[in-house]
């Protein structure tokens, strides 16, 4: 993996579970064969969470800093995405279908999954049911979507906590991320708050260093 910047967002229409999905694909500025590709999951849509929102973009980054195209998608009902809102339970299922159809676009890739707050969750959700080989949930809002312990991802995971956060109690998410049977890589951001004013840089920065990491170790 080389650290790159991606030339441009191409918008992209994504066959959905209730209709069409409205996403938008950002790829490494110097790219062969990809590797692997991650989806981005947004925030919650029914208090303005969509695909441009600026954490869901640096995740996003990372994973193209990182060698890897990033396809960042609207839940049912949001921007140009046909349907509405369903609880989360609709939205993992249109996480779901944004995997799959990036693993058709790319044969071979390993799937990588990212998502912020609501999307963090929903992430967690999609990275249980398929087989994903990164997972980075940054602030993931796990007592508003709910996540079953008893079926989590299998793969490396990420979490990003900002330590100040006024939305998801960054206590609560240690706790919980501690008492797994497999831990993920918990990343706990002195000063943060939920939406990362000022701080995006180094969310940025901490994804893209576990992600490299990961690769150096062959994992």
């Amino acid at each position: 993996m080389t650290a790159t910047a991606p030339i441009a967002s191409q918008t992209l229409t994504i066959p959905g579970p209730a209709g069409t999905l409205e996403a938008l694909l950002d790829l490494p500025a110097v790219m062969a064969a990809p590797e692997s590709v991650a989806v981005i999951c947004h925030p919650h849509p029914q208090y303005g969470g969509t695909m441009t929102n600026k954490v869901v973009y640096s995740i996003a980054r990372a994973f193209n800093e990182a060698g890897a195209p990033s396809v960042r998608f609207n839940y049912r009902g949001v921007g140009a995405s046909t349907g509405s809102y369903d609880e989360g339970n609709g939205e993992t299922d249109d996480a779901i279908a944004v995997l799959d159809w990036a693993a058709q676009r790319w044969p071979g890739a390993r799937l990588m999954l990212g998502g912020f707050s609501f999307g963090g969750a929903v992430a967690i959700r999609a990275a249980a049911a398929r087989d994903v080989a990164r997972l980075v949930t940054v602030a993931p809002a796990i007592r508003r979507v709910s996540v079953d312990d008893r079926a989590l991802p299998q793969c490396p995971w990420l979490i990003v906590q900002g330590d100040r956060d006024e939305l998801v109690d960054p206590n609560d998410i240690q706790q919980w991320a501690q008492s797994l049977a497999e831990s993920p890589r918990l990343a706990i951001l002195s000063g943060v708050e939920h939406f990362f004013h000022g701080r995006l840089n180094e969310l940025r920065q901490v994804t893209v260093q576990w992600l490299i990491e990961l690769a150096q170790l062959g994992r």
